[in-house]
């Protein structure tokens, strides 16, 4: 499966179908800021920057990208995107580390597919143009982009080969890492938060809610999540309501108002307000806009 997709579109969602549980993405940004926002998934992704200049954060970790390189994005880590350039763009591949599995318990599955599968062995953070299993990786990463995506046996197995192409380079290179279970309690309390705002966007939701989940008194509890995610809890709140708001605009035929009550804003004027914010534009012309497309 191949998309291109707005950015402010990229959320939890399932990657491929569920016997197979793979999906490529490009996403094209044409101004700067964030291309993805904050998120994570039970699956493994590896990320190509071919040119720009970009901020990547995986679990509150800010990584600087200034030239080609691969990264690799573990299961359940919170991460986000944002470029520093316009015109810019990212490649990724997102799949479940159970499609690779063989049926016979030959030395690759029980030393290294199963592992990684259970978590034991993590994907390294980074892959450098200098390091001597770049090339080989990016190559095969590229023809896997390239390759035109359907539903047959062909493209699953292309697919597939490709993967393990690229798991072999990195078992070749003595890659792959132990988990050494460096828990973070921040990360997963970001996630916590996350989670409950998803879950909850279309009622109101207090700041006290949001900081009791986590024990924190709500001062402390708006800078923590401030510096974690760069945003407020309400500007976060909003946001993640308009993104619901959008979706329900491109795909319902409902009226303005009750998308504005569905997605957590009692006020019209409010939702008007916020839509404009996120969007520079209303809600009727970004659905008429939709369908001029």
């Amino acid at each position: 499966m191949h998309h291109t997709q707005p950015p402010t579109l990229k959320e939890l969602r399932t990657h491929g179908t569920k016997s197979f549980p793979f999906a490529t993405y490009k996403t094209l940004f044409h101004q700067t800021g964030i291309m993805v926002k904050h998120h994570w998934h039970e699956e493994i992704e590896i990320i190509y920057f071919s040119k720009g200049f970009f901020r990547l954060e995986i679990n509150m970790e800010p990584f600087n990208i200034l030239s080609e390189c691969l990264y690799f994005i573990n299961p359940g880590e919170l991460h986000s995107i944002s470029t520093e350039t316009i015109n810019s763009s990212e490649e990724a591949v997102v799949f479940s580390p159970h499609m690779l599995s063989f049926e016979s318990y030959d030395t690759a599955q029980v030393r290294l597919i199963r592992p990684i599968q259970n978590g034991k062995l993590l994907f390294p953070r980074c892959i450098l143009p200098e390091h001597p299993a770049f090339i080989q990786i990016r190559d095969t990463f590229v023809d896997l982009m390239n390759t035109r995506s359907d539903d047959s046996v062909a493209y699953q197995l292309s697919a597939k080969a490709s993967l393990l192409r690229i798991l072999a380079v990195l078992s070749a290179n003595s890659l792959f890492v132990p988990d050494e279970k460096n828990y973070d309690k921040r990360v997963e309390e970001i996630k916590k938060i996350i989670t409950y705002i998803m879950e909850n966007y279309k009622e109101k939701i207090y700041i006290r809610d949001l900081a009791a989940l986590v024990n924190m008194n709500e001062q402390y509890f708006c800078r923590f999540f401030k510096k974690a995610i760069g945003h407020s809890p309400m500007e976060y709140t909003n946001e993640y309501r308009i993104k619901q708001s959008m979706h329900l605009l491109k795909e319902t035929d409902l009226p303005v108002t009750e998308i504005c009550l569905e997605c957590g804003f009692n006020n019209l004027g409010n939702f008007l307000k916020e839509f404009r914010k996120y969007t520079n534009t209303t809600p009727l012309k970004y659905r008429k806009h939709l369908d001029l497309e």
